[in-house]
């Protein structure tokens, strides 16, 4: 009997056994140098990384890709998860930062300012987003599940983050306004109220488009099921909407604030840099305490550096458990060149933006932070155009196929 003949085969991944026990032995092994070397909180921070990285390689939930349907082809069930995301984020968020701790311990949110240079930021990293092929989260899960042309894309980002802390200065002095918290300025029960209204009328949006656009809501495409599909992969959207929020709420219950990426980024880059011969720390972004002393203390030191590491190692995991970790290193030429100057914006946009799809928008947002909404609506525009130059460089547009009435 053929495999394509046996539905039960065919739907049966291969693990593949060596990537999957090279990603099994460093997440041990990091775990418990972290506990040795930093702290048990490091460590389960790491731990909470490699689960971020289990889940969005398992649920495929790109925000990259879920903006490009809807843009392209009015197909909205990315975005609908998103929303949902961020729905049971604030009921989450909110109450502890109003607050002002959880579980007996201070947390606070990632709330900055408003203003130029998010606007610009913002707008520079949703076109890096389609050109590069992924966000900051999407990049690292696509390089930990063996994609090899991201991993350009994360060196280029890399690249651009220090370029970005280099001009900040000049963006931060262009006008902004201060950080905004919608919790602390309209009140909890006012703020939860007036968040969910939005999510409900994006959602809505999203339904009315893809009515008009399909006559119908088109499925999600979802890849062929392993027998033990909560192992082995796909998981539906809704699922990973769900365990990424709860991923966060840990992560802020563990660190004291909510999930961050690209942070370490900047810092990586900087540490290169430095090493180089490149006198960074005498730069005004790396002078201020808080990034002296990143700068200045080991790598394992940093949670974001550690939560994205352990990100990369659990999408790779998942890979391996999907049968699907396979790198190619062949690399057209036009989709080498949109993957650097991707890399590049994503770096660059995400400094001047405070953030990324995740530091910004969806932690930015759960956070109650007014810039998070302003990185929305400037990264989405900025996704319209990359979307648009994205067959400049080969690449695709995914469309759903017409079908019958």
């Amino acid at each position: 009997m053929s495999l394509a003949a046996s539905p039960s085969l065919a739907s049966r991944a291969t693990i593949n056994p060596r990537p999957l026990g090279v990603a099994l032995l460093l997440i041990v092994l990091g775990a418990w140098y972290l506990a040795q070397a930093v702290g048990p909180r490091q460590a389960a921070l790491y731990g909470i990384g490699a689960l971020l990285g289990v889940t969005l390689y398992h649920a495929a939930f790109g925000f990259t890709s879920a903006w490009r349907v809807f843009i392209a082809d009015g197909r909205g069930a990315g975005l609908r998860a998103q929303m949902l995301m961020l729905a049971v984020g604030v009921a989450l968020f909110f109450p502890a930062l109003a607050a002002g701790e959880l579980f007996g311990n201070p947390v606070r949110g990632l709330v900055s300012p408003a203003g130029t240079s998010v606007i610009v930021g913002a707008f520079i990293f949703g076109i890096g987003m389609q050109l590069g092929g992924g966000c900051a989260s999407g990049t690292l899960y696509t390089v930990g599940g063996g994609s090899t042309r991201m991993l350009v894309t994360l060196v280029a980002f890399i690249a651009g983050s220090v370029i970005g802390t280099a001009h900040m200065p000049f963006w931060t002095s262009l006008p902004q306004l201060a950080p905004v918290s919608v919790v602390k300025t309209l009140g909890l029960a006012p703020a939860l109220a007036a968040n969910w209204i939005v999510f409900a009328l994006i959602a809505a949006l999203t339904v009315l488009v893809e009515r008009r656009r399909h006559g119908r809501l088109v499925p999600a495409h979802v890849q062929p099921a392993h027998d033990s599909p909560w192992l082995h992969g796909p998981w539906p959207l809704v699922a990973g909407a769900l365990m990424l929020v709860l991923l966060n709420f840990a992560t802020m219950a563990l660190s004291g604030r909510p999930w961050g990426v690209t942070s370490a980024f900047a810092l990586w880059g900087a540490k290169a840099a430095s090493a180089l011969g490149i006198d960074v720390a005498s730069w005004t972004y790396w002078s201020a305490k808080a990034n002296a002393a990143a700068l200045a203390a080991p790598i394992a030191q940093d949670v974001t550096s550690v939560m994205d590491i352990g990100i990369v190692l659990g999408a790779m995991l998942a890979a391996a458990l999907a049968g699907r970790y396979a790198p190619v290193w062949r690399l057209p030429l036009r989709s080498l060149i949109a993957a650097v100057v991707g890399g590049l914006l994503l770096g660059y946009g995400a400094r001047l933006a405070y953030g990324c799809n995740i530091g910004a928008y969806f932690s930015g947002i759960v956070s109650g932070s007014l810039h998070g909404w302003l990185w929305l609506v400037c990264a989405f525009a900025g996704n319209v155009l990359g979307t648009r130059l994205r067959p400049l460089f080969g690449l695709e547009v995914e469309r759903a196929r017409p079908t019958a009435c």
